[in-house]
């Protein structure tokens, strides 16, 4: 018989728009909750042997998009990880859905004013966002605002180094984790 988890043992899942620390945090704060960490575009390149860019050329986003959900279902159905999602993964209400019934979903807020610093380092592994002026670019930043609004927390990233972050975060989750452990 399976139990439901607890909220300790419960997958954490990063989410937010590309570029807003996701991976780069995520694997600091699973080192620092001793959990393993899971970056599913990584793991989708592995699937494929391909990177993403070269998945999208040589498959489409569907089957991009249909490898992420099945990964998503298997990772977030499994306890203690902190698993990082692409920026695009909640625009499937299926992968949102899963993830909010059986993670802590943690949502990484950027700025626009500051992801806007980061576009140099990500224009190149990024496929949407190839060939687009600052215009599109933004326009697809305020576009998926809306689907990271279903969250179990929000992390405002702005202001944040990766390693201070991650501690804030850790020790948050921890706090919550105490209020929410059962009495004796």
């Amino acid at each position: 018989m399976n139990f439901p988890l607890s909220v300790r043992e419960k997958s954490i899942v990063c989410t937010g728009f590309m570029g807003a620390g996701k991976t780069t945090v995520g694997k600091l704060l699973a080192r620092r909750l001793y959990r393993d960490f899971i970056d599913i575009d990584e793991e989708i390149e592995k699937a494929f042997g391909l990177p993403i860019p070269e998945i999208f050329k040589a498959y489409g986003e569907k089957a991009f998009r249909d490898k992420e959900r099945e990964l998503i279902q298997s990772f977030g159905s499994q306890p203690l990880l902190v698993i990082s999602v692409g920026g695009g993964a909640f625009l499937k209400e299926e992968n949102r859905n899963h993830c909010l019934a059986n993670c802590t979903v943690l949502y990484f807020d950027i700025s626009w004013d500051s992801w806007k610093e980061r576009i140099h380092v990500l224009t190149e592994t990024r496929p949407l966002l190839k060939d687009k002026t600052l215009q599109e670019m933004e326009q697809l930043f305020r576009e998926r605002q809306s689907i990271y609004a279903a969250n179990h927390s929000e992390f405002q990233v702005d202001d944040f180094e990766a390693v201070e972050a991650a501690e804030y975060l850790a020790d948050s989750l921890k706090m919550s984790w105490d209020i929410h452990a059962p009495q004796a």
